[in-house]
This record gives structure tokens, C-alpha cells and sequence, in this order.
């Protein structure tokens, strides 16, 4: 099979497939049934993926536990700035030649590494990758992740279906959309060949300047979190994608993103047993494929010093003992500072290992990794058999997965269900149901076309997350426009200029009502200048926000007052319908907002949401 990125996905044939993976699928009795991988803990399956383990080499054996980022969008042919990027990094040209130097179990897709540009050339590069690592010697299918939590962290974006973030989720309360957008996420990226996704985000954001989770969170309760991750890992892991709960043990209370930091978490054990732990046992209770540490010290769990990460007691100790979890740990990626602050990039694979860790995400420099965890073997630092532990979880991961019977995918399946009309209705349904009206004075919402017919949409224009159109004030004006107002667009930024406020400010005179989209408004800063300038020219200003609901708390003078959390696409065009009046508000706020200037203060608490027959009522 040729591998050009672009062309068909025509795979080998079944019998070649069979043959390459040894027939071991049917030898072990196990496909693609949708059950926790303790159950295929057997000692039938296990003595057979035993089998498979003894005769790798110990090189091979190292490969396995790694998931590698590679540029280019095929397998075998990337573009040269892609061959470029991976000489750099990696020392090799293709994603073939990583497979046949490193036999790393598994590949991470990134937008960023030019891996996702559409569904057929993802499919293709799937197949392409499935193929290189099939093609050596006691080959075995990949683990192909991305991170699709949807909302502001995607990988895949349009024409896939894309869904509302976990903390609108979280305002719509349902479980059951939690589990259809897992299905159909799930079946989208396994039509695409990626059969492991880094979510759902199991954290409990209840820290306001959390810079790094926020709304990636269900919410701030964690009995609601932890209903909503169980429902949809289970439509994830229906549609044989391994799902993947992370932060393990909790990243929700921080004001530090492990990305650039090392951050603390100073709950209590009891604290963590109430708040942090309930989602993480909801989701093994679930029957969790997989689940991510955190770059977080937790002194209570563990007070050595040490990532969680790197953390016996936290990983071996609760996670494995306590918790009873035996399915796969994954690193979350080692290129992050959080896991980099205390010891040298050679030492944090061995460590992790050491830890009680399986997959070992992203290193920096795969050489400097793949090399420490080899020494670190030969040396007597850890033992093969302690690799031979995380391998037979790896193993029996891609055996549940049905990978090893048939890791390909095709063309035909990819037209069938990526980005069908039915999945983006499904969506827009969900979406609709999670947006949040928080203030609505005089019920000056919803706006009516015969007495608001035409609208001035300012605000923030945040980077386009997960492949939507963008940008956000553009996709409210032309959602309003096709409601049947006369909206335009004007974008202000997240830092209007003096300048840009008075242009915003004249432009409303000219129009009977404003909306402004607001992106982490901060008390000194212009966004709420901006705010404040548009209420006193007098026109009726509708403000939304598009990521966090904290922004309400910033503007205590505005009329009305719309949560998003998020500026996807589905997200905007749901809020403009409700903002018409052709839905209503049906969101309820996921985390408490406490007031500005009193933050020992709930301004709005968990569950405040408005509706519109509350103003129908009032005016009665």
C-alpha cells in the first residue's frame, strides 16, 4: 500500500493483516467488545500476549512503551519542511523510519505537526503508520491518540463533528449527551484510525485562575464531574476508541499551568478523597481504558518533592493499590516543564517507570529517552520484567481494541460517518442546551427582530481553537444575519486600544443593539473598558463569554449576560439562536462565580441559570 497522504486508503487484505499480526487475535478469543481491559486480565490471554512479549527484543521492548509526536501528513512522503522538523527533533525523515528505528508502540497527532489537515489524509496517514510498524519484524499495530476533548482543545477539527467543551457539557447537565458525544466522537477518529483520545478531562476546576484547565472541566461539583466523565468514556469505548481520564490525581485546583510550571496542590488527603478522587473512581469504575498523570506536586499524597508523574506512592501506591485501577497509565507529555524542573529528560522515563507508568508521552529528544530506559534495563535499574508488566497492559489494550485483528480503516467508512449531518445535528442540539443566560435585566433577551433589527457584534477574536472557521465575532454576526437581523462584525481583540473602543462606540450609534464577546476580562483591563464605554452610549449591550463565565463577575453594570464557554463554532451559532429567542437558555452555571471584589463571595452559584419564561412571568 502506498502511503501519499492525499490518495486512497486501500489497505492490505485481511489475510496479509492476520498473517502480519500472527493470527494472534483469534488465538486469543478477544475483538472489539466494549469492556473494561481488567477483563481481558485472563490467564488464557495473558499467557498467549505473553508469548508475543518473549520474543521481542528488549530494544523492541523499550519502543513499545513509548507515543511519539512526528511531523507530516503521510506516513512515508511528508513535505520537506515536515522531513526538516523531524530530522531536527527525532533524527529521522518519516514516520516509517521512527517506527522502524524506535518500534514505538504508539503515535500522538498534533495540528501543529501537520498530522490532521482532513479525514482522508488522517485515515491515509493511519494506514500508512499501521503499515511501517506491520512491516518489521514481529511487528504490532500502533495506539494512534490525539487530544479531542473538544471546546478550546481539539486536534481534528471540520469537517469532523465538532462538540461543545466538557464545562458546557457540564452546564447542560445530561449525561446522555456526554455519552453521545463520546459515541460519536469516538466513532469519527476510529473511522480516522485514531483509536486512543486523551479525554475526557476528569479534573474538578474549582480554582477561578486555573490557567490551564478551567472550562477543559465538567464543573466545579465533583458528583456532576464524575457522572458526566463515566458517560462519556463509555461512548467512547463503545465506538472502540480507549478513552482516557486525566490528570491523575487531580489538576483542578492550580494557578499554574504545568506547561511552563511546576505547580502545587494543597489539598488535604481527605479533601482529595471528597473532591479530586471522585471522578478518577467514576471513570475505573466505567471500565477506563486509560488514564493520564499529572505534572503536579501533591504533598499530601506523596511529600517527596516529585511530580505525580514520577510518584510511586501516588501512581503504584493509590492509583494501582487503592483505586484497584490495572488498565494503562499514560504520561501526560514529558516535553512539559511541570516534569522537567527536578531531573534531566534521561531520568524522567525511568522514573516514571519506576513510578508504576506504561506509556511514556512525547519526550522532548526520543533519543535521549528511548536510550535511558535501555541503560536503565541493562544497568539492573529496572528489570525486563517490569517492562514486561506495562507491555502486557499495552498489549491487551490493542487486543480490546481489535487492533490486533484489523488496524486498518478505509475510504468508504470515512465518507459514512466523519462529519454526517446527523452527527452535526446532534451536536447543535447539544450545544443548545448548554448555553447559560446569566443576567438578563428587563429581559431585554431574547433580541426581537422587529424592534433590534440591526446588531453591532464586537469583541475578542481569539486563535480559532479546534479547526472551526472563526473568528468568533464574524461566526456571531453571520449566525445573527441568518436569523434575520442586519448584524456586522467589528473586532475589538482582548486588549481594544483607546482607539478601538472609540471606533466600537461610534459604530453603535448607528445600530439598535450590541453584542460583545469578552475572553478573560480582567478588572483593570480594557475588554471591560470597552464594556463599559458601549452601556453608556445607551444602546442595549449583550455581553457573552466565550470561554470562561468568571467574566460576569468583571461587569456588574451590563443588561444581559450569555456563557459559552468556549468560542467553537457549534457554541456561537447555539448562543445566537438562543440570543434570537428561537431556543431558550437552558444551561445551568457548572462552577460558582464568586463577585469581583469580594471573591470570599459567590456572586452566582452552581446550578444559577435564567430562563425566558422567567421575564414572560415577570411582565405578566
Amino acid at each position: 500500500m502506498h502511503d501519499s497522504g492525499t490518495g486512497s486508503t486501500a489497505t492490505p487484505s485481511r489475510r496479509a493483516v492476520l498473517a502480519a499480526t500472527a493470527g494472534l487475535t483469534a488465538a486469543l478469543g478477544v475483538g472489539g467488545a466494549a469492556h473494561a481491559v481488567t477483563t481481558y486480565a485472563t490467564t488464557h490471554t495473558d499467557r498467549r500476549l505473553r508469548v508475543v512479549i518473549a520474543r521481542m527484543s528488549l530494544e523492541e521492548k523499550v519502543g513499545q512503551l513509548f507515543v511519539m509526536r512526528v511531523y507530516g501528513h503521510s506516513a512515508t512522503a511528508p513535505d520537506q519542511a515536515d522531513i526538516d522538523a523531524n530530522l531536527k527533533e527525532i533524527g529521522v525523515r518519516t514516520a516509517a523510519e521512527l517506527i522502524a528505528k524506535y518500534r514505538v508502540g504508539g503515535i500522538i497527532y498534533f495540528t501543529w505537526t501537520h498530522n490532521t489537515r482532513d479525514p482522508h489524509q488522517i485515515a491515509t496517514l493511519s494506514n500508512g503508520i499501521q503499515k511501517a510498524s506491520l512491516d518489521q519484524p514481529r511487528g504490532l499495530p500502533l495506539l494512534i491518540a490525539t487530544d479531542q476533548e473538544h471546546g478550546i482543545v481539539c486536534r481534528v477539527g471540520k469537517p469532523a463533528t465538532l462538540f461543545p467543551g466538557a464545562m458546557a457539557i457540564g452546564a447542560g447537565r445530561s449525561r446522555g449527551d456526554a455519552r453521545t458525544l463520546g459515541r460519536i466522537s469516538g466513532t469519527e477518529l476510529r473511522a480516522m484510525g485514531i483509536n486512543q483520545d486523551y479525554s475526557p478531562d476528569a479534573d474538578v476546576n474549582v480554582n477561578p485562575a486555573n490557567p490551564v484547565i478551567g472550562v477543559r472541566s465538567f464543573g466545579a461539583d465533583p458528583d456532576a464531574v464524575a457522572g458526566l466523565v463515566a458517560a462519556e468514556v463509555k461512548g467512547y469505548q463503545s465506538s472502540r476508541v480507549a478513552a482516557t481520564a486525566k490528570h491523575f490525581p487531580g489538576h483542578g485546583d492550580t494557578a499554574v499551568d504545568s506547561h511552563y510550571g511546576f505547580p502545587v496542590i494543597t489539598h488535604s488527603r481527605d479533601l482529595w478523597e471528597r473532591l479530586d478522587a471522585v471522578p478518577f473512581r467514576a471513570a475505573i469504575e466505567a471500565g477506563i481504558d486509560s488514564i493520564m498523570t499529572a505534572h503536579i506536586q501533591f504533598p499530601a499524597l506523596d511529600d517527596s518533592g516529585d511530580p505525580a508523574t514520577l510518584s510511586h506512592p501516588i501512581l503504584s501506591g493509590i492509583l494501582r493499590e487503592e483505586l484497584g485501577y490495572d488498565g494503562v497509565v499514560v504520561t501526560d507529555s514529558l516535553g512539559m516543564e511541570g516534569v522537567r524542573t527536578k531531573y534531566g529528560d534521561d531520568r524522567v522515563p525511568v522514573l516514571a517507570l519506576k513510578a508504576g507508568v506504561d506509556q511514556l508521552l512525547n519526550p522532548p529528544t526520543l533519543d535521549v529517552a528511548w536510550n535511558a530506559v535501555l541503560k536503565a534495563v541493562r544497568d539492573g535499574e529496572l528489570t525486563e520484567a517490569r517492562l514486561d508488566e506495562s507491555i502486557l497492559r499495552i498489549l491487551r489494550l490493542k487486543a480490546k481494541l481489535g487492533l490486533l485483528d484489523d488496524p486498518y480503516v478505509s475510504d468508504a467508512r470515512v465518507d459514512r460517518v466523519v462529519g454526517t449531518a446527523g452527527h452535526r445535528a446532534a451536536a447543535d442540539r447539544i450545544a443548545e442546551r448548554t448555553t447559560t443566560l446569566l443576567v438578563n435585566e428587563g429581559g431585554i433577551l431574547p433580541l426581537s427582530r422587529s424592534t433590534h433589527p440591526r446588531i453591532l457584534v464586537v469583541g475578542a477574536d481569539p486563535a480559532s481553537p479546534s479547526g472551526t472557521t472563526g473568528p468568533p465575532t464574524t461566526v456571531l454576526a453571520g449566525a445573527l444575519t441568518e436569523l434575520g437581523f442586519t448584524a456586522t462584525a467589528l473586532s475589538t481583540g482582548t486588549a481594544p486600544s483607546a482607539a478601538t473602543i472609540a471606533k466600537a462606540v461610534a459604530a453603535a450609534q448607528d445600530v439598535d443593539a450590541v453584542v460583545v464577546g469578552t475572553y478573560n476580562v480582567t478588572a483593570g483591563g480594557s475588554q471591560k473598558t470597552l464594556v463599559e464605554r458601549l452601556l453608556a452610549a445607551g444602546r442595549p449591550v449583550v455581553a457573552i463569554a466565550v470561554r470562561n463565565p468568571y467574566d460576569v463577575a468583571q461587569l456588574p453594570t451590563v443588561q444581559a449576560f450569555v456563557a459559552t464557554y468556549s468560542w467553537t463554532d457549534v457554541e456561537l451559532r447555539a448562543a445566537a439562536r438562543v440570543l434570537a429567542g428561537r431556543v431558550g437558555p437552558r444551561g445551568r452555571l457548572p462552577v460558582p462565580v464568586q463577585r469581583a471584589d469580594d471573591p470570599t463571595q459567590v456572586l452566582y452559584p452552581i446550578g444559577h441559570g435564567l430562563t425566558y419564561q422567567t421575564y414572560a412571568i415577570d411582565r405578566a
